[in-house]
C-alpha cells in the first residue's frame, strides 16, 4: 500500500500558520506563544518558521514588538504551496511528479504502467484538495467545526 503522509514538521508548520492566520490583526507573535498554544517542541518549530521566512511565507520582525506574522493574505496561501515547501514533491511516486519527476527504474514501459496511471489519479486528487485549501479555508473549516461540537444539544431526562 501506498501512503503520501503529511510529515509532523508539515503538520506543524500548518498548525503554526493556522494559528498565526488567525491572530493576524495582532502583528508579530512570539515563537513561544505559537509553541504553547499549538503544543509544539519550540526548538523544531523555530526551524520550520525559519524556513517558511526564507521561503516567502512569513516575515519576522526582531526586537520589542517582534516575532513572525504572514507575508500575504491568508487567502492566497495554498496547503500546498506550503507543503511542498517544507516536504517537497507531494506525489505518492516519482514517476508522476510534477517538481521532481523521475522514472522507475524497474517499469518496463512507463506509457502503459497502470500502476503510474493509478498513481497519477492519487495525485491529481491530492493536488486538487491542497491546491483548492487556503490558511483562510482552514480558519473558516475551523471556526464551523467548533461551532458544529459546540452546538450539539443536550436533553434533560
Amino acid at each position: 500500500m501506498v501512503f503520501v503522509t503529511l510529515t509532523r514538521r508539515g503538520k506543524y508548520a500548518l498548525r503554526a500558520l493556522l494559528y498565526l492566520a488567525r491572530h493576524r490583526e495582532r502583528g508579530p507573535i512570539l515563537i513561544h506563544e505559537i509553541a504553547a498554544q499549538e503544543r509544539i517542541p519550540k526548538k523544531f518549530l523555530e526551524a520550520i518558521l525559519l524556513e517558511l521566512k526564507n521561503t516567502g511565507v512569513l516575515v519576522s520582525r526582531k526586537g520589542k514588538g517582534g516575532g513572525y506574522y504572514l507575508e500575504r493574505d491568508p487567502s492566497t496561501v495554498s496547503l500546498a504551496s506550503i507543503l511542498r515547501s517544507l516536504d517537497g514533491p507531494l506525489a505518492p511516486v516519482r514517476c508522476v511528479s510534477q517538481t521532481a519527476y523521475a522514472p522507475c527504474a524497474d517499469c518496463l514501459d512507463e506509457a502503459s504502467c497502470v500502476l503510474r496511471s493509478v498513481m497519477a489519479e492519487v495525485h491529481e486528487a491530492i493536488l486538487g484538495v491542497l491546491e483548492g485549501l487556503s490558511l483562510q479555508d482552514l480558519v473558516e473549516r475551523e471556526d464551523r467545526l467548533r461551532l458544529l461540537t459546540s452546538s450539539v444539544p443536550t436533553f434533560d431526562i
